[in-house]
């Protein structure tokens, strides 16, 4: 059988967990999630997991936040005033927001605390700092 090797084309169905085994993505239901082994495409730890694969093997893989998608940045969390944010905008903990960065980018960000004067935004990925767990299972090597 032919081994999955750095630059494939490879396809796999995966459910990613949080190590406290709640789910924050999987493949279920939807065509397998398909990229190329070793171009960045996706997270280095999940990447590295993948040569010497063949087509129907599965694995358990488990990755620090080092190898996912990074440790928490402080400098991504920012106070800004209250009185800045326009009164239709929700601004609940929690409530995902998107800002534009001073060269037109949308950049989503979080609510993550709000106080009578001002409200902290983080635009850390969600899953920053996390350790997590893919079950994946390889569905063709292209």
């Amino acid at each position: 059988m032919t081994q999955v090797k750095s630059g494939d084309t490879v396809a796999i169905h995966y459910t990613g967990t949080l190590l406290d085994g709640s789910t924050f993505d999987s493949s279920d239901g939807r065509e397998p999630l398909e990229f190329v082994v070793g171009s960045g495409q996706i997270i280095p730890g999940l990447d590295v997991a993948l040569p010497g694969m063949e087509v129907g093997d599965k694995k358990v893989v488990k990755i620090a936040s080092e190898d996912a998608y990074g440790p928490l940045n402080p400098e991504m969390r920012q106070a800004v005033p209250r009185e800045g944010i326009p009164a239709d905008i929700p601004l609940e903990v929690g409530t995902q927001l998107q800002m534009q960065t001073p060269d037109g980018q949308a950049m989503p960000v979080m609510v993550v605390e709000v106080d009578d004067a001002t409200v902290t935004l983080d635009a850390n990925h969600p899953l920053a700092g996390k350790d997590l767990q893919f079950d994946i299972e390889l569905m063709k090597i292209a």
